[in-house]
């Protein structure tokens, strides 16, 4: 498996598995066992998806040693602030079943994220989690946070795609050494990414299909990625992107695609004050 070095010295996956809103846990069970079979080792979930326990179920079922998966979980905003934060590791431990995390993220800068910050450190150093770090922070969330952090975040992760390239903020995270971790890195699958001439004339060029031209992007732009997907045929194919290289000229065509549009639509459910404000109940 084709790894990152974080800046805790944690090596991490390039291509993992994302299981967002994959909410039939059956389904979600089964994708994570065929990812980890066809040599995916990063797992991605959230206390928020209400899926950690099938996640746990599929690791489990795959028969790929527990040390060799990569598992990412995320700290809901309703659970910010120092003691909620640990309940709510705990309780993600729990569904889990892993023993640890190997990556822990504050989901959204809401709330109390310096007290939310110092229960994550506090799981480092008790040995329960192994790396933290952020998603959808912004230059100013990370500005605020960082001052108050002994442990400097490892990832961020962000939407992030050739119609959303992020370029202020990779910029930011680079020069800071935090790696920079794409979801909705197909643009949600977006026709009309996936239909754009210059993907359609690579795949074509390469032998491989516009999403393995856009995930190898990824790749070869220091981006970590995680495509969702429930179809054992796509998940096969979307990590089968290590054996061929895109050229800088082929790599500047994609780059040019760029509108600083984001993909992602608030889901009516997120919208509910009572998801915004109350506790993610979890599935079986």
């Amino acid at each position: 498996m084709h790894t990152i070095e974080l800046n805790d010295s944690t090596r991490m996956p390039r291509i993992g598995l994302g299981v967002y809103l994959v909410s039939d846990v059956a389904v979600c069970e089964r994708s994570v066992e065929t990812a980890l079979r066809s040599g995916y080792r990063l797992i991605d979930t959230a206390a928020a998806y209400r899926n950690e326990r099938a996640v746990g179920r599929g690791i489990r079922a795959s028969g790929v040693p527990r040390d060799e998966v990569f598992v990412t979980t995320k700290v809901w905003a309703s659970d910010t602030g120092h003691e909620r934060t640990k309940e709510a590791i705990g309780a993600s431990l729990e569904r889990l079943g892993t023993g640890w995390i190997d990556l822990l993220l504050l989901h959204q800068p809401f709330g109390d994220v310096r007290g939310s910050w110092k229960a994550l450190e506090e799981a480092v150093a008790a040995g329960s989690v192994r790396s933290i770090g952020v998603s959808n922070f912004r230059v100013d969330d990370l500005e605020r946070l960082l001052p108050a952090a002994d442990v400097r975040p490892a990832v961020d992760q962000v939407e992030l795609h050739p119609y959303f390239q992020q370029r202020d903020l990779r910029r930011f995270l680079r020069g800071q050494g935090i790696a920079v971790e794409a979801w909705y890195p197909i643009g949600h699958g977006s026709k009309e990414l996936l239909a754009e001439p210059v993907l359609a004339d690579l795949a074509r060029a390469h032998g491989r299909s516009a999403v393995q031209i856009v995930l190898r992007w990824h790749v070869q732009s220091g981006v970590i990625a995680i495509p969702k997907s429930t179809s054992a045929a796509h998940i096969r194919q979307n990590i089968a992107v290590f054996d061929f290289e895109l050229s800088g000229d082929e790599m500047r065509h994609i780059d040019a695609l760029d509108r600083n549009r984001p993909s992602f639509r608030v889901p009516r459910w997120l919208l509910s004050p009572m998801v915004r404000l109350a506790r993610i109940r979890q599935l079986p």
